[in-house]
């Protein structure tokens, strides 16, 4: 079955991948043009010296999202990578001791119930609403292209929003149910992944907290990257075209039609356009002014998920003391999230996160050594220097040997740093963010960009700053969506 009709997705980030091989599948000749080497966006790898670095994307949560996905090629994940579910799932650390969350829902009651008196019970009602809300969510809300609230506008919708607590805020649901900081910390450090604090997410995405201590927290052997081999591999079995190494420049339209694109290897025409690129630079960077959804003050009002401050260390040695997820909350989490949010400046005592995925997988590292991958949360749009970025590596190094008891520097033989200037040239991210744009309650569903130009018939936006949102398995469902939108479009042209 051939439409003989050209589809264009600029990038090759997850939305991209997914809505390609979905278009190329019902028939449409699809090509994904990406700037960068390789496929994946912020996904890709970094190799050097026997070391493996996934260079984005580090946790794999929502494992349903992904069977989903490649079933719809009678595919499952297993025909492409391993799975291994990691337990403990994380450790976080505290000022003066750690907690390693457990897979498996009654050893997570057990350790609740021994933080605090009540909380296994409490969390089996805390677990019961959030495994509704994450039902409901991905039933009723998560795959609608949110074009308009119309979409919402049914009793049957408006009953799930109360229930879902679409207007109560993550902080305030938690405090309900469990007082000790530990539980707290533990229950509300998924927001993080949804871009904005715990006080300014909708309670809807507790559901976060089923997807993290029900479903649990897997890892793909060979690392995240895995994931885009095989999505690229389907592509290609349907007949998708990659042209990497090749940036889009512009998007020509012609009375309100995408005509073709720009690119740094030539004029493409095209029949229709599916970006997975940076939205906001797609929408003020590529298109005309007269073509573009929003202005320039729209996009300087959102309020994006931070960036980050990035090191990939490869060591000689190996590391005690640590597991594959490593959260480090021994410093004040809100004094942290009011340099993010409201007085954006780099932090003066950041959290930070350490990812350790050698611990589970070997091949990622040489035998003797280690993979460690550091991650800052910092504001997007900072001042972004080698002098700032050394600082901060000090600072954190020495934290993390502090607390654990024992040096690295003296092994550390790979080293590279990664922040909001490489996520401008990379991926022409706005402002440097590295998550998209925050799931605030004012930028949740049809309160998000568009995925839908307003301007160009032809011109769908998808990927992490429209909806759902952040995170890869959104992005996933996502692409989803922006494909079952082009074939609705093509169907009538």
């Amino acid at each position: 079955m051939t439409f003989n009709k050209k589809i264009a997705v600029i990038g090759s980030g997850f939305a991209g991948l997914a809505s390609a091989a979905l278009l190329a599948k019902a028939g449409y000749e699809v090509t994904i043009f990406e700037q960068n080497e390789q496929p994946g966006g912020r996904a890709r790898v970094w190799e050097k010296d026997g070391f493996t670095f996934d260079m984005g994307p580090s946790w794999y949560w929502m494992p349903d999202v992904f069977e989903d996905f490649f079933a719809l090629f009678n595919k499952k994940p297993s025909d492409f990578y391993q799975l291994r579910q990691l337990d403990p799932a994380y450790r976080i650390f505290f000022k003066d001791e750690y907690l390693d969350v457990p897979a498996g829902i009654t050893h997570i009651r057990q350790l609740f119930e021994q933080i605090e008196p009540g909380a296994a019970l409490q969390l089996d009602r805390f677990l019961q609403q959030a495994e509704y809300k994450y039902r409901v969510g991905m039933g009723s809300y998560v795959f609608k292209p949110s074009h308009s609230i119309r979409e919402f506008a049914s009793i049957t919708l408006l009953r799930q929003s109360l229930k879902i607590q679409l207007l109560a805020s993550i902080a305030k649901h938690v405090r309900h149910y469990f007082n000790d900081p530990r539980i707290i910390k533990i229950l509300e450090f998924p927001s993080l992944f949804l871009g904005a604090t715990p006080q300014n997410t909708p309670a809807l995405y507790t559901l976060m907290n089923y997807a993290d201590l029900k479903l649990g927290t897997w890892y793909p052997m060979g690392g995240m990257n895995e994931i885009v081999k095989a999505m690229v591999t389907i592509a290609n079995s349907q007949g998708v075209q990659f042209k990497l190494n090749t940036r889009v420049t512009r998007i020509c339209t012609s009375n309100g039609l995408a005509t073709g694109i720009e690119t740094s290897s030539g004029f493409y025409e095209t029949d229709f356009i599916v970006a997975n690129a940076d939205y906001a630079h797609v929408d003020q960077q590529l298109l005309a002014p007269p073509d573009r959804n929003y202005s320039e003050s729209y996009w300087d009002k959102r309020t994006l998920s931070p960036s980050s401050l990035l090191f990939y260390i490869g060591l000689s040695g190996k590391v005690n003391g640590i597991q594959h997820h490593n959260l480090f909350f021994n410093e004040d989490f809100d004094q942290h999230a009011h340099h993010i949010y409201t007085q954006p400046q780099w932090p003066d005592k950041p959290l930070f996160y350490v990812c350790c995925p050698s611990k589970t997988d070997p091949s990622v590292a040489p035998p003797s050594g280690e993979n460690l991958f550091f991650l800052v949360p910092i504001a997007p749009g900072l001042t972004d220097t080698e002098t700032i970025r050394e600082h901060y590596f000090n600072l954190i190094i020495s934290r993390f040997e502090k607390i654990t008891g024992q040096q690295i520097t003296p092994f550390i033989t790979v080293k590279r740093s990664y922040a909001i200037n490489d996520f401008i040239s990379d991926y022409n991210s706005f402002k440097g963010n590295a998550y998209g744009l925050a799931n605030t309650l004012r930028q949740t569903a049809f309160l998000k960009p568009k995925m839908r130009s307003k301007k160009t018939k032809n011109l769908l936006f998808t990927g992490q700053l429209t909806v759902p949102g952040p995170g890869v398995p959104p992005a996933i469902i996502s692409g989803r969506i922006a494909a079952t939108e082009a074939m609705r479009y093509l169907g009538k042209a």
